[in-house]
């Protein structure tokens, strides 16, 4: 079998090399004005030659996407060249900052998207720093056994007037500057409109305590009951004059019941207890009234007492010790809540 022989590539012309150097040479000025570090095709048929003199390549440092607090980007020129000095550098890019949420918002993760920022609403705040809770209204209904203001304060309340004992008991209270309620009998009141006038010239507030003062109130059918109230009130704006005001009602005994509480209600009144029962109407002594007041009153309190209805010598003796009492334990003179 004949040996094939292998055929070898015939040297290349003269004219073929000159023409060769001569694309080499000017690629290689051409690499050397653009910084790049050989010419050629992917194939490598078109290399430096030896002994051809190239500047340095140019490279350029690897850069980040992210933010930095330095250079973004650096050109590092080679040493010994005639480019700037390596000390020299671009300016700093300066690291974007994040603006800071204005006072009372809430600034939201951040997710890639700007999101709206939640406003804070203020919280009034007690001095402990716990949310302070608004103050309760006295519903309509409701027997009241404190004061308006609470606190160290204390309310007054006189029923069964007017009567003999009412004028010295507003002298008192003129005498120690104190405001009190008088809870007027309808016919009480209806017989002597010049003290029921008086009152109200003082100062002092009205409230109603039925016509004929029935007991036990409790126990009267809803007519009878809704007559002793209404009627009553009409009887002390009479006695009063043009402008009266009759802001409560005190059931006789503390007779309340849903029936009258309601009928009080209807009647624009709030309904009046006490916290406070010296017994002082069953005469027990002005030592026991005194005694019983200071021991039975807290702050915020209702006392009860009686300027008619019978002899009231032990009431006014008891006041006469109970007000400067009062003034020396801090308390001031308020209205019933309602």
């Amino acid at each position: 079998m004949p040996h094939s022989a292998t055929r070898r590539p015939s040297p290349p012309t003269r004219t073929a090399l000159t023409a060769r150097r001569r694309l080499v040479a000017g690629c290689v000025v051409a690499a050397a004005t653009l910084g790049l570090a050989a010419c050629g095709t992917a194939s490598g048929a078109l290399q430096p030659t030896a002994g051809v003199s190239t500047q340095p390549p140019i490279t350029i440092a690897p850069t980040d996407s992210r933010p930095t607090d330095g250079p973004v980007a650096t050109v590092a020129p080679a040493p010994g060249s005639d480019s700037a000095p390596a000390s020299a550098a671009p300016p700093a890019v300066p690291k974007p900052r994040t603006p800071k949420a204005p006072a009372g918002t809430t600034a939201a993760p951040h997710s890639g998207t700007p999101s709206a920022p939640v406003t804070t609403t203020p919280v009034a705040t007690t001095l402990s720093g716990t949310p302070a809770p608004p103050p309760a209204p006295v519903k309509p209904g409701t027997v009241i056994g404190s004061t308006a203001s609470g606190g160290h304060t204390v309310a007054l309340t006189f029923d069964d007037g007017p009567g003999p004992a009412t004028g010295q008991i507003l002298d008192l209270l003129a005498q120690y500057h104190a405001k009190a309620t008088f809870c007027e009998i309808g016919q009480n009141a209806a017989a002597n409109p010049a003290l029921v006038k008086r009152v109200l010239a003082a100062g002092h507030r009205l409230c109603d305590h039925s016509v004929h003062h029935p007991q036990p109130f409790a126990k009267l059918p809803h007519d009878k009951a809704a007559y002793e109230i209404s009627a009553a009130r009409d009887m002390i704006v009479k006695a009063g004059g043009p402008g009266t005001r009759v802001s409560w009602f005190r059931a006789p005994g503390g007779g309340f019941n849903a029936d009258n509480e309601q009928i009080t209600a209807s009647l624009g009144m709030s309904s009046l207890g006490w916290s406070v029962d010296p017994r002082d109407w069953s005469r027990p002594g002005v030592p026991a009234i005194v005694s019983t007041v200071q021991k039975q009153l807290k702050p915020g309190g209702v006392i009860l007492m009686h300027d008619g209805g019978g002899d009231r010598t032990q009431t006014v003796a008891a006041l006469k010790q109970l007000l400067p009492w009062l003034v020396a334990q801090g308390y001031t003179f308020d209205w019933p809540a309602g």
